[in-house]
């Protein structure tokens, strides 16, 4: 495999249009038109960054090796371009003329996903209209935190997208430091984008205090006033922690005050993660600042971080919501998963189970009653914190079944709006392209689709075993459900994820271990939970049973997933050579979460051997699980091994936008420093104690 340099994957992510995709021996078929150089695109609008008809003019050039001119008038066979104001198109193609009619720049998108899959520039004649299902479509970058350059903004609009997301703390700041937000909105528009700022303003304001008006037209209403081209604004409780007066809740910015509460911890919940009785009465102050400068701006109310609380505080709360705002539901989370013999609950942004839970169905059931604009984060930008260093998770097949529960929902409750991804971005995938297509009627079917698109990337001869692998891989993914402690733990990082030896034996305790990170990353190591603990969450089975239970059932998992794995092996051999490398990457990433698994499913025998072996009184029992954490750690050392070529291959592997460079080699390699340390240093120091004479 070739190697990628720090970073390389963002030429992939530029690439909107790749090079020799015409595949030269296609014949055109009975009822296609064929596009040559006597063709020209016709269009009154300006050939400005983004339009449709440069972008299609460079599509041909680069993808389909012809060279159409652009003029405002028909001369001879034409492909003719009318914008109108409309979100849809209309889509006409004649062996003389092809016509594109309404959001002109979808049209076009279109037509290149038609030839793309083609791999030639045939078009099938006939006619249609297509609209979309859900607006806005909105993303985070995935390209750098907060980061936009044009590119990747034609990347997004291409992908099906139409709006980003920005982390905003104030005016022209993000989290990632300084930016011309009005630059921002200017460019995007460019490739038909919307942006929506996602709120880390000062909250922390009761909308009862005297200088309350004040104080929110400062911190809100400013912003707006200063960028008034935004769409829209995304309010979430942990960003926007405000001092309450719900008794409910501590009323502060902190859940534990040890110094008013005499050192014992307050079992309240801080008002950002409790459906506080006066947020209705916040919300209208932060509405009533932005709208004085930007009358239409989409508010959007995000139920995150109270779906486990009880249902009636939270339906009571949506109730009184204003009529004039949008709400948001995460799509699967807080579910109570039930196994042979422990239970489980779905925890942050997972595609184990699709959903919709019941956090999500009772919210949308009321806001529809309301009459509320319904929107739900669903993570069809492919990506879920399943694995944090991966570009998507690619298990296309498990992603149809919360296609179709996202569906069910348009209907059933007037779903219009969806949150693709959050700060992981999202990357161009065989998941975010399906749902692309799924998106927008009329819609094919989601299995034919995907047919196409391995016989375009795999080849004919190797799509039935790409396909076969995703399918393996959507079984193994499905048969699970990940902690809390899982998601904050080796999924975090992968096979980087350290192995901590738990009795305390100086000079080798490594229980507050520093996880190293990058200057790039913004968060440090605040995500990541290096010593690995599992939580007693409300809901879950006590860990002395669900360990043990998930390490039976990661087993299957881990051994399903490496069917996969052999499957896209045999689809890699049968590939074509133009395709090769191309197809190598996309296993690579399917690979790399099978390391992951492997990485969690060791982790879990790991800690229920240190907890035997702390509590262990036979000498020669303890000498045996001292075997068998050191068989252990020599599997682990070959899973890390493995995966490194893999993240030498892909430049995408190993890294997320906030984080950075998580698991890459020098991650990986350190792993591999500590097990040797473990193997060679603190488990042999460790035997010394087990015996009647140190």
């Amino acid at each position: 495999m070739l190697r990628e340099a720090k970073y390389e994957f963002r030429k992939r992510i530029d690439e909107v249009h790749r090079p020799g995709v015409r595949r030269e021996t296609a014949e055109c078929g009975s009822g296609e038109v064929a596009l040559n150089e006597g063709w020209t695109i016709v269009s009154p609008e300006p050939p400005t960054e983004g339009s449709a008809a440069p972008d299609l003019q460079d599509y041909l050039q680069v993808s389909m090796n012809l060279s159409l001119p652009i003029r405002k008038q028909a001369e001879g066979k034409t492909i003719r371009l009318t914008p109108e104001e409309d979100k849809g198109f209309f889509w006409k193609v004649e062996p003389e003329c092809i016509e594109i009619r309404g959001n002109v720049r979808r049209g076009v998108h279109y037509l290149e996903d038609l030839m793309n899959f083609r791999e030639a520039p045939y078009l099938k004649c006939g006619s249609g209209r297509r609209d979309p299902l859900f607006t806005p479509r909105m993303v985070h970058s995935g390209w750098g935190l907060d980061q936009f350059p044009d590119r990747h903004l034609n990347a997004i609009s291409h992908a099906g997208f139409d709006t980003i997301l920005l982390f905003v703390k104030g005016v022209d700041l993000t989290t990632h430091g300084v930016m011309d937000f009005n630059d921002l909105i200017r460019r995007a528009a460019n490739y038909g984008l919307g942006v929506y700022f996602y709120s880390y303003l000062d909250s922390y304001k009761h909308p009862a205090e005297p200088d309350a008006d004040e104080f929110f037209d400062r911190n809100y209403g400013r912003v707006f006033r200063e960028c008034p081209g935004a769409k829209g604004l995304i309010l979430v409780g942990e960003s926007c922690i405000f001092p309450s007066k719900d008794t409910r809740t501590t009323g502060k910015r902190m859940s534990r005050s040890n110094a008013e509460n005499d050192g014992i911890v307050d079992p309240r919940p801080m008002p950002g993660f409790f459906p506080c009785s006066d947020y209705p009465e916040w919300l209208e102050a932060v509405k009533k600042a932005v709208r004085r400068y930007a009358p239409d701006v989409d508010i959007v109310f995000w139920t995150y971080n109270w779906g486990s609380k009880p249902e009636g505080p939270r339906l009571e709360l949506i109730r009184s919501l204003p009529r004039d705002i949008s709400l948001e539901v995460t799509f699967e989370m807080y579910e109570k998963r039930h196994y042979p013999n422990h239970t489980m609950v779905s925890p942050d942004y997972s595609i184990t189970f699709p959903g919709p839970g019941k956090y999500f169905t009772s919210e949308a059931e009321t806001a529809h009653e309301r009459g509320l604009r319904l929107y739900s984060m669903t993570n069809t930008g492919g990506m879920t914190w399943d694995c944090g260093v991966i570009p998507y998770v690619p298990v296309p097949q498990q992603w149809f079944k919360r296609f179709a529960g996202i569906h069910e929902a348009r209907e059933k409750w007037n779903l219009s709006g969806l949150m693709d991804s959050h700060h992981y971005g999202w990357f161009p995938s065989v998941v975010c392209e399906c749902a692309k297509w799924s998106f927008w009627s009329p819609t094919p079917d989601m299995n034919e689709l995907l047919h196409r698109i391995a016989v375009r990337d795999f080849g004919a001869k190797g799509a039935q075993a790409a396909v076969a692998a995703w399918r393996k891989w959507s079984d193994a993914i499905a048969s699970y459900t990940p902690g809390f402690d899982d998601q904050a733990g080796p999924l975090r990082i992968g096979p980087a994820y350290p192995f901590i030896f738990h009795p305390i034996l100086y000079p080798h305790t490594e229980q507050k271990m520093l996880y190293p990170t990058t200057p790039q990353s913004s968060v440090g190591a605040r995500w990541l939970h290096p010593f690995y603990q599992p939580e007693h969450i409300y809901g879950h089975t006590n860990c002395g049973r669900r360990i043990h239970e998930d390490v039976k059932i990661m087993s299957r998992s881990v051994e399903l997933w490496g069917e996969g794995v052999r499957q896209m092996d045999e689809a890699i051999r049968l590939v074509p050579e133009e395709k090769r490398h191309a197809a190598e990457q996309q296993a690579g990433v399917g690979k790399f979460f099978w390391h992951a698994l492997r990485t969690m499913l060791g982790i879990k025998k790991w800690w229920i051997l240190n907890k035997r072996l702390e509590l262990e009184y036979d000498f020669e029992k303890a000498h045996g699980i001292l075997d068998e954490m050191e068989a252990l750690l020599r599997e682990e050392e070959q899973n890390v091994r493995e995966a490194l070529p893999l993240v030498d291959a892909d430049s995408r592997l190993g890294w997320e936008p906030s984080m950075d460079y998580m698991a890459d080699r020098e991650h990986l390699e350190w792993k591999l420093r500590q097990l040797d340390t473990l193997l060679n240093k603190t488990i042999p120091a460790y035997r010394k104690t087990v015996a009647l004479k140190p």
